[in-house]
């Protein structure tokens, strides 16, 4: 078998093994949980508190999720690489996955695991290709070490 018949008898077995996970990961028939974004939050966080230790360092973040008093929450906290407290929400506007997490690449961006979703610290979507709709941040207001996450 010659090298260009070889190459093409594997191009469609390898195009099916590589793009079949992904059209299931992607499917619209429930595979993939999708959760509200919080709306309205108001709450405070003692940065003195062991579950906000990793805010200790530029780059360190945390997940805030309750859903009390009829709301939702679902946060993620983040001291950037300037040390600056920042907040956003949790769930990727792209498809509304809970995977939102604070990465220190490219000066500090937040980054959506399901389908690799970038976002500038301002929500912007920093690729296009998953989705144009920016992500959404949340104020915040630091009194001592009471840091205050709000719309």
């Amino acid at each position: 078998m010659e090298r260009k018949e070889f190459l093409r008898s594997l191009g469609a077995g390898a195009a099916f093994a590589l793009t079949f996970p992904c059209l299931q990961g992607c499917s619209k028939d429930g595979e993939l949980e999708t959760f509200p974004v919080s709306q309205g939050i108001d709450f405070t966080i003692d940065l003195n508190s062991q579950e906000a230790a990793p805010l200790d360092d530029n780059g360190g973040f945390i997940s805030v999720k309750s859903s009390q008093n009829l709301k939702y929450l679902d946060v993620v906290i983040a001291r950037n690489l300037e040390g600056n407290l920042i907040a956003a929400s949790k769930i990727c506007s792209h498809q509304g996955t809970e995977e939102i997490r604070f990465i220190t690449e490219d000066g500090g961006v937040f980054h959506c695991s399901t389908h690799q979703s970038r976002f500038a610290q301002d929500g912007t979507s920093l690729n296009l290709s998953t989705t144009s709709n920016p992500l959404k941040i949340f104020n915040t207001e630091l009194d001592g070490s009471i840091l205050r996450v709000y719309e």
